[in-house]
């Protein structure tokens, strides 16, 4: 099964041509957002409704309120499904590449949790333009090829993930992509873990 090897420039700018798109910026614009305004609530009748009548003190549907209540859920947490042990953290990446068969695609959300899984068990590191390094511990972008080759998405959540982070680095205000993040001087473990939690909640509370 022939699948692309994309350095972490190659992902950072697959991801950040897919942030600059018209059709991604209307995906994330309001994302704070996770459901309209309601609507000021009625003044109470001075008579009491009867019990039959309840949904007339709603202000809103209450399918909508449902609706409204569902997408503001965050993403399920990942089914767990171990990693390799510390051997397969140093093994190459193809190895693992049977582990995709009969998986289903999965959202970016998700994707980002198994990465951040990754860099937990098996390492961060930030050596420039690696991967990984030979002990097996990855970058973040590295992470979220490996968490692809594991079966954990497509290409296409890998690169719709990518973009998610970047969204949530201007957030922060880091004007520049993923990579140079991960190797800038004095960044840690702890900063690659704290940026996936956020990237990870803020892709939740828009649904994806």
């Amino acid at each position: 099964m022939a699948t692309a090897v994309l350095t972490p420039d190659q992902l950072d700018g697959q991801a950040a041509r897919l942030h600059d798109t018209r059709a991604w910026q209307q995906i994330v614009t309001g994302w704070e957002h996770s459901a309209p305004e309601p609507a000021p609530a009625p003044v109470p009748a001075p008579v009491p409704a009867r019990l039959s009548d309840w949904r007339s003190l709603l202000s809103v549907p209450v399918d909508r309120l449902i609706d409204d209540t569902v997408r503001s859920l965050p993403a399920p947490p990942p089914h767990q499904r171990p990693l390799p042990g510390r051997l397969g953290a140093v093994l190459p990446d193809r190895v693992h590449l049977w582990r995709r068969v009969g998986q289903s695609d999965l959202r970016p959300s998700t994707h980002l949790g198994y990465a951040r899984q990754i860099l937990a068990e098996w390492g961060w590191q930030n050596t420039p333009y690696r991967l990984r390094n030979a002990r097996g511990a990855r970058c973040v972008c590295g992470a979220m090829i490996s968490a692809h080759r594991l079966g954990y998405g497509s290409l296409d959540t890998v690169d719709r993930a990518g973009a998610w982070l970047i969204t949530e680095l201007r957030a922060q205000g880091w004007p520049g992509l993923i990579g140079p993040w991960n190797r800038h001087p004095g960044r840690t473990a702890a900063d690659a873990l704290a940026l996936l939690d956020a990237t990870i909640r803020r892709a939740s509370l828009a649904g994806q």
